[in-house]
């Protein structure tokens, strides 16, 4: 039988995420009810592993938190990410 593949992020943007919700002053709880009033069906222990890269975002969590950081653009998740 195969191994499952794990899935590596190929790009860490999840200390992105955290500098913004701290710039916020939210907390993690205080995200994921949020993204869940958005309809974002979200853990807390899977957020905590989005902010820490062990975990790809999905792009409906990306859409949410840019709501919720009140952000215009998707260019503060990529900051010195080089692309």
């Amino acid at each position: 039988m195969d191994k499952p593949q794990k899935i590596r992020p190929d790009m860490c943007i999840g200390k992105n995420i955290q500098l913004l919700r701290y710039s916020r002053d939210l907390t993690q709880d205080q995200v994921v009810a949020q993204m869940q009033m958005l309809g974002v069906p979200i853990s807390k222990p899977s957020y905590v592993k989005i902010e820490n890269n062990k975990q790809n975002i999905k792009v409906s969590e990306l859409f949410a938190l840019k709501q919720i950081f009140r952000l215009d653009s998707f260019d503060p998740f990529f900051l010195g990410l080089g692309i």
